[in-house]
């Protein structure tokens, strides 16, 4: 096996939560829908405000790679849904599959052996493809460990769930 293929095989569990860090998928899986908009314990965001911000940061991320024209939102406020907003159970799915067929898309550049990671990306002198699949890896693998603290914060988990050490 190649050092390349090595490479993107490892970018690849990276991105899916398979290392050192839980899935987003897992993160959410069975959570309380009547919980979505509510604000856990001295935390000024909701689970789905928190699901929306890695949502728009991976598309962010991913149209800044694919779209020379891309402008990104404006920090802090555009990688977050307004602090009013709230989200209903269609909604909560949406921000799911927008996330999900985000984050496929970003594999598929993983896994496009015709694409050089560690290139220069032609738009953008000093980016690389590498840097950016990084990037989306490290801030999900951040939030999502966010989310499963929230879970906790506001008793979300079912009582099978597995925990870390006591």
């Amino acid at each position: 096996m190649s050092k390349d293929s090595v490479l993107r095989q490892q970018l690849l569990q990276l991105l899916r939560g398979r290392n050192a860090h839980m899935s987003l998928e897992d993160a959410v899986a069975n959570f309380p829908q009547e919980f979505i908009n509510v604000r856990p314990p001295n935390v000024t965001y909701t689970p789905w405000h928190l699901l929306e911000h890695i949502r728009i940061a991976q598309w962010d991320i991913l149209e800044f790679v694919r779209d020379p024209e891309h402008v990104s939102p404006e920090w802090p406020d555009g990688y977050w849904p307004p602090a009013d907003a709230e989200a209903d159970h269609e909604l909560w799915r949406q921000t799911l599959e927008l996330f999900e067929q985000d984050l496929q898309a970003v594999e598929g550049l993983v896994g496009d052996v015709d694409i050089e990671l560690t290139t220069d990306i032609p738009h953008a002198p000093g980016y690389t493809i590498l840097r950016e699949v990084l990037l989306v890896a490290d801030h999900n693998a951040y939030h999502v460990g966010e989310f499963a603290i929230v879970r906790q914060l506001m008793g979300t988990w079912r009582p099978d769930h597995a925990r870390g050490p006591e």
